[in-house]
């Protein structure tokens, strides 16, 4: 009796987490599809990715682990809503003899979000909500007891943690793709960042069915107030996607930075550097 109701058990469970849709005449509704509503915007750094970024003008290196996944998606004629969640990690890494590799800093991002969009003919629009928790932690790759702070580069580990809204609306047309948007700090540590972010970008995937990949390029700048003055976090990508551009795939890419660290121990730290970076979009 107890392996029948175990079944039982297994079998709802497994029936509500494989992708369900429920197609009427005019709309459909599906659970857990097996795609995005809304694609992550190509240079923004706060997106979901699983891979790694090399850096060509030092020894560091970042790995990206985490996705981004709609629970539920409505989609009748021309419209199409979602929710979901994104959990993902950005983590900071140093290169050094004998293939090994410390880690000094990991952010964590966790939360859900909203999309909608709308298709005519050539054009689409729609809009993305955020909200969304980071805290990040200084790891034992930083550490040293020969120093005196017992911290390299005299970085001594702080609470740094934000919880924020974020709201970017976009406008496509065939597959370019522009945004702008902003970031509202509801609650953040320490307590002296500028709770205001705004942002705006573009990117471009050349579709074309003769070539095995789509080649693409993207921008993204943060504009952001840092004491008196505002500054910009800048992000180029260019490079090419194997699979759908707007769905999974494999890409390679150059990137070039400047502005601001993204991860928070270092967030008042200036950084500029080119980087090659391998990606898995799941």
């Amino acid at each position: 009796m107890k392996y029948k109701l175990l079944l039982s058990i297994l079998f709802s469970v497994t029936s509500v987490l494989l992708p369900q849709e429920v197609d009427c005449k005019y709309h459909s509704i599906q659970w857990f599809p097996g795609h995005l509503n809304i694609q992550p915007f190509t240079a923004n750094v706060l997106e979901a990715r699983s891979g790694f970024v090399f850096f060509t003008n030092k020894s560091n290196l970042q790995l990206n682990a985490g996705s981004s996944q709609d629970v539920f998606n409505y989609k009748n004629k021309n419209d199409e809503f979602s929710f979901g969640a994104d959990i993902f990690t950005f983590t900071r890494l140093r290169s050094t003899k004998e293939f090994k590799f410390p880690v000094e800093t990991i952010d964590y991002l966790f939360g859900i979000n909203l999309g909608y969009k709308t298709i005519r003919s050539n054009w689409e629009k729609g809009i993305r909500f955020r909200l969304s928790h980071i805290s990040t932690h200084q790891v034992d790759g930083d550490y040293d007891s020969s120093l005196a702070l017992n911290w390299r580069n005299n970085r001594v580990p702080i609470v740094y943690s934000r919880e924020f809204i974020e709201i970017i609306p976009y406008v496509k047309y065939e597959d370019l793709r522009l945004y702008a948007g902003f970031t509202y700090l509801f609650h953040v540590l320490p307590s002296n960042i500028n709770k205001y972010i705004y942002q705006t970008g573009f990117d471009y995937y050349y579709v074309n069915c003769k070539l095995p990949f789509s080649p693409f390029a993207a921008y993204d700048l943060k504009i952001e107030k840092r004491e008196v003055k505002y500054t910009g976090n800048n992000n180029i990508s260019t490079g090419i996607k194997f699979g759908s551009p707007s769905g999974k795939g494999f890409s390679i890419y150059y990137s070039y930075v400047s502005g601001y660290s993204v991860h928070g121990q270092l967030y008042n730290e200036k950084e500029k550097y080119s980087a090659i970076g391998i990606n898995l979009d799941l």
